[in-house]
């Protein structure tokens, strides 16, 4: 008998790098990724001359200043608030029942459904957060502004239509209520002004 030892044949390995990028593209193409949306928000226009510098100036009422302090304490309108409390002063802001000289102006507006009606249309949330300002009071900050829209939504659309806004199957109806109350927050960028204790 012979002592020569059989050679085991290799596995022939040279197409495995075209199946392995062909299971790659497999998984790219048929995988669906969560992608995030953001946050709508509206920036301020740029004044296009002086008159309007001037003018910004004398409407100043219209606009409601939000900060939040590196130590995430939130100031609204100058005085410290909690989150409970700015959702009410922003719906106190935003609808101006009185017609108090220190909120918003009123002006007629010609709505869809609704008629001419007198809204604060020219209001806006100017929002400002420290560097330093966490996430999450960011984003709770970010809720409660959109929940003092979302309040004022749902009452007048009750009062209109009989259910809350979210109820609303009516493209038409939800427009108007939209511009009953349009929602018009600005962010301003992060800046590093520390915090807003008292000393």
């Amino acid at each position: 008998m012979s002592g020569k030892k059989r050679k085991v044949p290799g596995i022939n390995g040279s197409s495995s790098a075209d199946i392995a990028f062909m299971l790659l593209l497999f998984f790219l193409l048929t995988t669906s990724m969560d992608t995030d949306q953001g946050l709508p928000r509206r920036l301020p226009r740029p004044p296009e001359n002086k008159d309007n510098m001037d003018e910004q100036k004398v409407n100043k009422r219209n606009t409601l200043m939000v900060m939040v302090s590196s130590d995430n304490r939130i100031m609204c309108a100058g005085e410290e608030v909690t989150l409970a409390q700015l959702r009410e002063k922003t719906k106190d802001f935003i609808e101006n029942p009185n017609n108090s000289e220190n909120l918003p102006e009123k002006k007629p507006v010609d709505l869809p459904i609704f008629g001419t009606q007198m809204i604060t249309s020219e209001h806006i949330i100017s929002l400002q957060c420290d560097r330093g300002t966490e996430y999450q009071t960011y984003i709770n900050v970010q809720n409660e502004l959109a929940a003092a829209y979302n309040d004022l939504r749902d009452i007048i659309s009750k009062r209109q239509f009989g259910k809350v806004f979210r109820g609303l199957d009516d493209e038409e109806q939800r427009n108007a209520v939209m511009k009953y109350y349009p929602q018009k927050i600005s962010e301003a960028e992060p800046k590093k002004y520390g915090d807003t204790k008292k000393k």
